[in-house]
C-alpha cells in the first residue's frame, strides 16, 4: 500500500477522559515539542571576556536547538516547523544579525570563529529542509499543499531569501539555486510578491537619492517646503550620515546581486519595471557624488573613510554586474538557446536597453570596461543576418565616445587591495606618516575589485604642466614651483581645487607637510646623446653604436684599385661562361629514353600534368572576322568633298542617306512586319529632313489641289498650279538614263 502524505496522514489517540480513539491530523500543534528558541546575537566587537563567554553560550543554546530540530522525524519536524514561532524568530533574528562576509573583518576569538561556523551550518540545514516537500518514498507532503504551508505560514518571504542568498550564496551556490526554484515552482505567488518588492527596491535607491539632496529621472517629487534647504550635496551631510548611506547602499546592492545570480529567473519580472534604465540612472547620479564627498573628507578619520571608499568600490561593481545579469538573462540567452526564427523579439530587446542609457557616459564607460559591448553586439550580428546594422554602429559610436578623454585600461578581478589599508589604519593610527601615506593612497586607489572603476586621470607632462604650474603661480607667487607640482599631482591637476585648498588651508596631510617654497627639481634626460643620435648611418651596417660586429671586408679606405672600367666590363666573361653551360643543355634532345628494369611502362595515354590543356577545348580564332585591311573595316573610305563632281553630288548623299537607313535597319534585327503606313510616314519625314537640309522650300501639292471645283480658287493655289506647270519638265521622264545608271549601280539590273 503506497505511503499517504504528510497533509492527508491521520494519527489515533486515545482519550485519557472518556477512553475512546479519536484521529486527528498528523500536522497538528499537539504534536509540537514545549522549547524555547533563544534569540541570535552578534559576536561582541571589543575583546571582552564576559561578552564573549555570552556569546558563546547563546550560540551554544540555538546550535544544539537546531540539531535537535534537524534530527526529528519528518512529521515531528514539520509540526514544530509550523506551530513554534519562536523558532522562526531565533532564525529571522540570525539571518537580521549576522555580520556579512563584506563587513569589516574583525578579529574574533578562535573560540567565537568555530561557533560562527557551526551556527551557520545548522541554520542553512534548517531552511534546506523546510524548502524540501519530500525526503524520501514514504516522508513527503502534497507539492500544492507545501507551496501553502511555506506561504500561509511565512516559512520564507522575500527577504529572506535575498538574506539567504547574501549569507550562503558564495559556497552553496547551486544547492541554493535549486532550494529557491523549489520554492518558486511550489508556489508561484511568490512571483507577485517579487513584483510588489521591485518597486520597493526602486523607492530605496530614491531615498539615498533624496538623503543626497539628488532626483532621479522618472521619479514624482513632492514641491519642497520652504523651510528646508535649497541644495543639500554628499559633501555637506556629517561624516557619520554619509556612513550609514555608504553602508545602506552596499548592503542594498549586494543583496540584489546575490539574489539575481543564483536566481535568474526572477530577471523577468525585475525588467518589467524597466529596472535597467532606473538602475544605470541612480549609478550614474549616486556614485561620482559619493566618490567626490568621500575624496573631500581627508582630513578626518582615516580608517572609517578607507573603509567606506571599499564599500563604495564593492557597491559600483555590483551594480554593473546586476545590470549584466539582466540583459544576459533577458536577451543574450535566449539567443543562445533559442532557433533563428524566435530570436528577433530578444535582439529588439537589447537593443532597446541599451539605447535608453546612452546618457549614462559613466556607467557606459564602466560596463564596458568588464563586459564589452562590442562583444556582444558580435554575437548579435553571428545570431541575425537582419540585424539593424544603423543601430548598433549608434551604440558602438556611444560606447566609444563615453571613453573620450579617459585612457582605457583592462580590468583584473583581485583580491581587494583596500582591504589591508582598512586593517593596517587600526594598528598605524600613532604613526602620522604612515597615516598620511596610507589615506592618500586609498584615494588615488582606482579599486580593482570594485571592477567598474573610476575614470583614472591622464598624467600631464611638458607644455600642459608647466602652463598649469604658471596659473598658480600666477595668484600665489610665493609657492614654489616643486610644492605646486606636489599639489597638483595630489588633486588630479585640478588647478582650482588645488588653489582653493591653498587659501582655505585645507590641503591633504602628506602636502601640508611640505616646503611650500620647495624649487622643482629638474630632472636629467635619461637617453644619453650617442644612443639618441639620428642621421643618415643610423641603423646601417657600419653602424659602431648599434652593432658589435662589423665586416671589415666591406671596409675601404681611399680609392678602390679594381674600380671597374669600361675595359674590364668588356674584358669580364664570367657571365658568358656561366650562360653558356645553361644553354648548351638545350640542344640535348633525346629521341628515345630508355627504360630501366622493373620500372613501370610508360603510357602515352597517362595524363601528363607539365602539359597545358586550357584551351584545347576552344576554338581560339575560329571565329575571327577576316579582313584584308582593319582600318577599312573601321571606317570606309569615303571621297572628299573637293573631288566629287559636281553633277554627282546629290546623288551621292542620296546613297549615303540610304545607306545610313539601311544600316539602321540592320542594327534593329527586327524581322516583324510592320505597318505600311507607318513605314511611310517615316520615310516621308527622312525625306522631308533631307529636302530641309538641301535649302528646299516645303512642297505645295496641298496648295496645288485647291478647293472642290466651282468654289474658286485663292492665290496660293494659282501660284502652286502655275509653279507646277513651268517647271514640269525638270522631272517625269526626262531624267530616266540617271535613274538607270543609279540603278545599275545598286545592283538592281544585270549587267
Amino acid at each position: 500500500m503506497p505511503a499517504l502524505p504528510l497533509d492527508e496522514l491521520q494519527l489515533t489517540e486515545k482519550d485519557s477522559k472518556t477512553g475512546k480513539l479519536r484521529t486527528f491530523p498528523a500536522l497538528h500543534p499537539k504534536m509540537k515539542a514545549d522549547l524555547f528558541f533563544v534569540l541570535y546575537k552578534p559576536p561582541p566587537n571589543i575583546r571582552n571576556h564576559a561578552l564573549v563567554e555570552e556569546f558563546l553560550e547563546r550560540a551554544k543554546f540555538i546550535a544544539d536547538d537546531l540539531d535537535w530540530l534537524l534530527a526529528l522525524p519528518h512529521d515531528k519536524f514539520w509540526c514544530q516547523v509550523i506551530f513554534d514561532e519562536t523558532l522562526q524568530k531565533c532564525l529571522d533574528s540570525y539571518l537580521c544579525y549576522v555580520p556579512r562576509k563584506f563587513d569589516a573583518l574583525l578579529d574574533f576569538h578562535p573560540e567565537v570563529n568555530d561557533m560562527q561556523k557551526r551556527l551557520h551550518r545548522c541554520v542553512f540545514l534548517t531552511f534546506l529542509r523546510m524548502s524540501t516537500h519530500k525526503e524520501s518514498k514514504d516522508h513527503f507532503i502534497t507539492p500544492s499543499v507545501f507551496g501553502e504551508i511555506l506561504y500561509n505560514n511565512f516559512l520564507f518571504d522575500i527577504p529572506k531569501i535575498l538574506d539567504l542568498c547574501v549569507l550562503f550564496g558564495k559556497g552553496n551556490g547551486p544547492l541554493l539555486q535549486k532550494m529557491i526554484e523549489n520554492i518558486f515552482a511550489q508556489q508561484p505567488s511568490y512571483y507577485s510578491d517579487l513584483n510588489e518588492t521591485v518597486p520597493t527596491i526602486l523607492q530605496v535607491f530614491n531615498n539615498i537619492l533624496q538623503k543626497c539632496g539628488l532626483q532621479c529621472e522618472g521619479t514624482s517629487a513632492e514641491p519642497q517646503k520652504l523651510e528646508e534647504r535649497v541644495k543639500v550635496t554628499p559633501a555637506d551631510l556629517p561624516l557619520q550620515e554619509l556612513k550609514d548611506i555608504v553602508l545602506f547602499l552596499c548592503d542594498t546592492c549586494i543583496s540584489l546581486w546575490a539574489f539575481l545570480d543564483v536566481f535568474p529567473l526572477a530577471c523577468q519580472t525585475f525588467q518589467k519595471h524597466d529596472f535597467c534604465y532606473r538602475l544605470a540612472s541612480f549609478y550614474e547620479l549616486i556614485i561620482p557624488e559619493l566618490e567626490s564627498a568621500i575624496r573631500k573628507r581627508r582630513c578626518e578619520d582615516n580608517s572609517l573613510l578607507t573603509d567606506l571608499w571599499r564599500r563604495l568600490s564593492h557597491s559600483r561593481k555590483k551594480v554593473v554586474e546586476v545590470f549584466h545579469i539582466l540583459t544576459n538573462q533577458i536577451c543574450l540567452q535566449p539567443i543562445l538557446e533559442s532557433s533563428c526564427e524566435n530570436i528577433q523579439p530578444f535582439i529588439e530587446d537589447f537593443l532597446q536597453i541599451f539605447t535608453s542609457v546612452l546618457q549614462e557616459r559613466r556607467f557606459l564607460r564602466d560596463y564596458d570596461e568588464l563586459f564589452p559591448v562590442a562583444d556582444d553586439v558580435s554575437l548579435l550580428q553571428q545570431a541575425s543576418s537582419t540585424l539593424d546594422e544603423t543601430r548598433t554602429a549608434y551604440i558602438l559610436q556611444a560606447v566609444e565616445s563615453a571613453w573620450e578623454g579617459v585612457n582605457r585600461r583592462k580590468t583584473c578581478v583581485t583580491k581587494d587591495p583596500a582591504l589591508p589599508l582598512a586593517s593596517s589604519g587600526a594598528s598605524a593610527m600613532t604613526e602620522d606618516a604612515a597615516k598620511d601615506s596610507e589615506l592618500d593612497d586609498a584615494y588615488r586607489l582606482e579599486d580593482e575589485y570594485a571592477g567598474a572603476a573610476a575614470a583614472p586621470i591622464a598624467k600631464v607632462s611638458g607644455v600642459e604642466l608647466d602652463s598649469l604650474i604658471s596659473q598658480v603661480k600666477d595668484l600665489l607667487p610665493d609657492l614654489g614651483e616643486g610644492f605646486i607640482l606636489a599639489c597638483l599631482e595630489g588633486y588630479d591637476y585640478n588647478v582650482e581645487q588645488v588653489i582653493n585648498n591653498i587659501l582655505e588651508d585645507k590641503l591633504m596631510p602628506s602636502l601640508d607637510k611640505l616646503d611650500q617654497t620647495m624649487p622643482r627639481q629638474v630632472k636629467p634626460d635619461p637617453t644619453p646623446l650617442v644612443t639618441s643620435r639620428c642621421n643618415v648611418f643610423q641603423d646601417d651596417e657600419f653602424d659602431v653604436f648599434s652593432r658589435d660586429s662589423i665586416d671589415l671586408s666591406r671596409v675601404q679606405k681611399g680609392r678602390r684599385k679594381d674600380k671597374d672600367t669600361t675595359e674590364s666590363l668588356l674584358n669580364d666573361k664570367r657571365l658568358i661562361a656561366e650562360q653558356k653551360e645553361r644553354y648548351s643543355q638545350y640542344s640535348m634532345i633525346v629521341e628515345e629514353v630508355p627504360e630501366q628494369a622493373g620500372e613501370a611502362q610508360f603510357s602515352r595515354d597517362d595524363y601528363e600534368d607539365e602539359y597545358d590543356d586550357t584551351y584545347d577545348g576552344n576554338q581560339v580564332g575560329a571565329n575571327d572576322a577576316d579582313s584584308d585591311d582593319e582600318l577599312i573595316s573601321r571606317r570606309p573610305f569615303t571621297t572628299p568633298q573637293i573631288l566629287k563632281p559636281k553633277g554627282r553630288e546629290e546623288d551621292e548623299e542620296e546613297e549615303e542617306l540610304e545607306e545610313e537607313e539601311a544600316e539602321k535597319e540592320t542594327a534593329k534585327q527586327d524581322h516583324f512586319v510592320q505597318d505600311p503606313a507607318v513605314l511611310r510616314e517615316r520615310a516621308e519625314a527622312r525625306r522631308m529632313i533631307y529636302l530641309a537640309r538641301k535649302g528646299h522650300k516645303h512642297d505645295g501639292s496641298a496648295a496645288v489641289a485647291g478647293n472642290v471645283k466651282g468654289h474658286g480658287q485663292n492665290r496660293e493655289t494659282v501660284q502652286e498650279r502655275r509653279k507646277k506647270e513651268a517647271n514640269k519638265g525638270t522631272r517625269a521622264n526626262h531624267n530616266r538614263r540617271a535613274m538607270a545608271d543609279r540603278k545599275r549601280n545598286k545592283g538592281m539590273i544585270p549587267s
